[in-house]
């Protein structure tokens, strides 16, 4: 934030308030009104997320505040049911409501979008698994009219104004176990906003397919964003987008870095075996995009102490790491790091550590954990945004459309790159999962050197997120081509030399190992 947004910020703040309903009665007047989120948001001017944000706690401020509190006051009073004392809507003889705050509608579960009658956390739904089966009550809200299924047993035509306690048997939805059979509906409209998108830019400048490009990598962040809150609808988690972080995440200095170690490796080995070899440098295709899947802490970070790792929390995390004695041949799992010690390290740099440390692979001693900045975490937060990139591109790709490849490129990675502290993501603030998100992206890459070596081929250098260069036949490791979870060739160059070449040859072909051969820190994902 720039000295005048300060200053306008803090003059917005200075005057009285507009009062605001808690977050959750702002989520469920919008939603009893079938109002989307980015119907709420087109109406005031903002980002569909950030409507989300203030449904989750954040409050607006200046001008936007004060054109919240109208709406939402607007809602309540349309939502009030007319007054007739004489005779309350509903079947004859229904009790009266009990509280005024009854007249809103019941909010749908966020596991199978039937009327939830209990809540945990903020977020509506059955406490008992048996109560999420059985025939879909038909909803007013836009978000769930695409995932409803036709009711065999239509005999609710209406919903009473004031919903009661009485009313508690009529929760029924579909079964939970339907959610594969209808995946596919659920991703498709995320690649239909990204074609949509190419097609209106390709339409916009006449078909010229690097003004189509450049302008779509211009705004690849909005889009980014949008297409997240397209698919985040209907999701059990809400995103919150600027909770509270510790200081170990903020920046010391506007060009300086926060306290987070991110154990990029970039390695080379220290010696081949005597002769001429040839070495081969694999791109791996979609680094980031696959990174999309790793465990991110939901909501607000939270301090503990003490030497024990709960898996279902993440975030970061003071260790001492190990020692590393097989450097000769595979790189350290935590990078180049020069300065002893212990340092602050992410939830996959952690859970890279630990896995190494086991049974399975004892390669070396487990880290120790001092203390830990975690949330309760899920690894399909992004599942449907990295889907539906995936797809898209996937799609792009077998059909030539470079456009699209381009485009999709600078989606995934941009985002990732700007939900930290950046003057081009104003919308989510997340510095703790911009690290974790490259972070897996590094332990993606190492894991497959570790792949590669134990299957015979010499791993000659680790770089980056997605830059691995190996001797020996790599086809029999990895699939080539494309694909995310394929691999392509960036370079094939010589090292070492053979008994019969000269001094000045070896030393010229020595050369290329130390010093000539490019190290691609990004491509993929720059």
């Amino acid at each position: 934030m720039s000295g005048f947004d300060a200053i306008d910020a803090l003059l917005a703040e200075a005057g009285e308030k507009e009062p605001l309903p808690s977050a959750e009665e702002r989520r469920t007047l919008r939603e009893s009104l079938g109002l989307s989120r980015a119907q709420v948001a087109r109406a005031l001017g903002v980002n569909p997320s950030t409507v989300g944000g203030w449904e989750s706690g954040r409050d607006p401020a200046g001008e936007t505040r004060t054109k919240y509190a109208y709406f939402l006051e607007s809602a309540r009073t349309k939502l009030e049911p007319p007054p007739s004392p004489a005779e309350p809507a509903g079947e004859p003889g229904a009790a009266p409501a009990p509280e005024p705050e009854s007249a809103v509608a019941p909010r749908p579960c966020v596991l199978c979008g039937g009327p939830a009658t209990d809540e945990i956390e903020g977020f509506p739904q059955h406490l008992d698994p048996d109560e999420c089966v059985g025939a879909p009550v038909p909803q007013p809200q836009s978000r769930s009219s695409s995932k409803q299924q036709p009711s065999p047993e239509p005999e609710a035509p209406a919903k009473p104004a004031n919903p009661t306690k009485s009313a508690r048997p009529a929760k029924s939805a579909r079964p939970v176990k339907s959610a594969k059979s209808v995946k596919p509906q659920e991703d498709a409209p995320g690649t239909e906003l990204i074609a949509r998108s190419v097609k209106e830019a390709l339409a916009k400048h006449g078909g010229d397919i690097e003004a189509a490009t450049a302008a779509l990598v211009r705004r690849a962040i909005p889009d980014a964003m949008e297409l997240l809150d397209e698919c985040r609808r209907g999701g059990r988690y809400d995103i919150i987008a600027h909770p509270w972080i510790p200081d170990i995440l903020r920046k010391a200095s506007a060009k300086g870095s926060d306290q987070i170690w991110e154990a990029r490796p970039k390695w080379a080995r220290p010696q081949l075996p005597p002769g001429r070899h040839e070495v081969t440098a694999l791109d791996i295709n979609g680094a980031y995009l696959s990174a999309l899947k790793t465990h991110l802490p939901i909501g607000q970070l939270e301090h503990s102490t003490g030497f024990g790792h709960d898996r279902r929390r993440a975030g970061v995390h003071l260790i001492t790491p190990p020692d590393w004695e097989h450097e000769e041949y595979l790189p350290n799992p935590l990078g180049n790091r020069d300065e002893p010690g212990p340092l602050w390290v992410t939830e996959p740099t952690l859970r890279l550590l630990l896995r190494l440390s086991g049974p399975k692979y004892g390669l070396c001693e487990a880290p120790e954990i001092h203390e830990s900045f975690t949330s309760g975490a899920t690894e399909n937060l992004l599942e449907k945004f990295r889907s539906a990139l995936r797809d898209a591109r996937e799609t792009a790709i077998a059909e030539g459309d470079e456009v699209t490849v381009e485009y999709v490129k600078a989606m995934y990675a941009k985002f990732v790159s700007t939900m930290g502290e950046s003057n081009y993501n104003r919308e989510l603030y997340r510095p703790d999962w911009m690290h974790l998100i490259r972070s897996q992206a590094f332990a993606n890459l190492w894991m497959k050197a570790h792949r590669a070596h134990e299957q015979g081929l010499s791993v000659v250098r680790v770089m980056g997120t997605d830059e691995l260069h190996v001797t020996g036949d790599w086809r029999r490791v990895f699939d080539e081509g494309r694909g995310v979870f394929e691999v392509k060739v960036k370079d094939v160059y010589g090292v070492g030399r053979d008994p019969e070449e000269t001094d000045d040859t070896a030393e010229e072909t020595d050369d290329l190992l130390a010093h000539d051969v490019p190290a691609h820190e990004v491509t993929d994902d720059a």
